[in-house]
């Protein structure tokens, strides 16, 4: 028995951790592929399909907004935009060749990106961001963000800046640059 039910959804299946993906194993012989169906927005609406450069384009314009000393998550980041989720903004980080502040942009905990602690740090201490260090010896990278002091709170005017990418991208203005400012 497969992982999807009759009616398309995904079933749990005791024993496989969140990590596992289906994806990765066959399918047992003779099963059917289910047709494939929109995602489900607010209210079971069909969620609209997004021009992935756009996306990019506009998680990088919310990154490039923020000040120094400040901080958002990959996840405020998606709410602000009102479109996608945190894997979707940090992909859209990874991929960029622009030159934007990364290191603005968090893991939930306050964590900087994998791999990336050491010359992170090195902004934060430039910029005089927040840090929560742990108590006792630590190495280089055993250190967070304080979010609750170097969250940034986009004022109005930025707000309705974010609003208007992610209504763009909602709207599918597709190919079209998104600028901020």
């Amino acid at each position: 028995m497969g992982p999807l039910r009759p009616d398309g959804t995904l079933r749990r299946v005791a024993g496989r951790g969140p990590g596992y993906c289906w994806r990765m194993h066959p399918r047992p012989a003779g099963s059917v592929e289910p047709e494939p169906q929109d995602a489900a927005g607010p209210g079971g609406a069909p969620s609209p399909r997004v021009d992935p450069d756009a996306y990019v384009e506009a998680v990088l314009a919310v990154a490039g907004m923020i000040p120094a000393r400040r901080v958002l998550t990959y996840g405020d980041i998606a709410e602000l935009l009102g479109c996608g989720g945190p894997r979707q903004v940090g992909r859209a980080l990874s991929r960029s060749t622009r030159d934007v502040p990364w290191w603005r942009v968090l893991r939930a905990g306050g964590h900087p990106p994998r791999g990336f602690a050491l010359p992170a740090r090195r902004h934060y201490d430039d910029e005089g961001t927040a840090l929560s260090l742990p108590s006792g010896p630590a190495g280089p990278e055993e250190y967070r963000v304080d979010l609750g002091v170097a969250r940034w709170w986009p004022s109005e005017a930025d707000q309705a800046r974010m609003a208007g990418l992610g209504e763009a991208l909602q709207a599918g203005r597709e190919r079209q640059p998104l600028r901020c400012r």
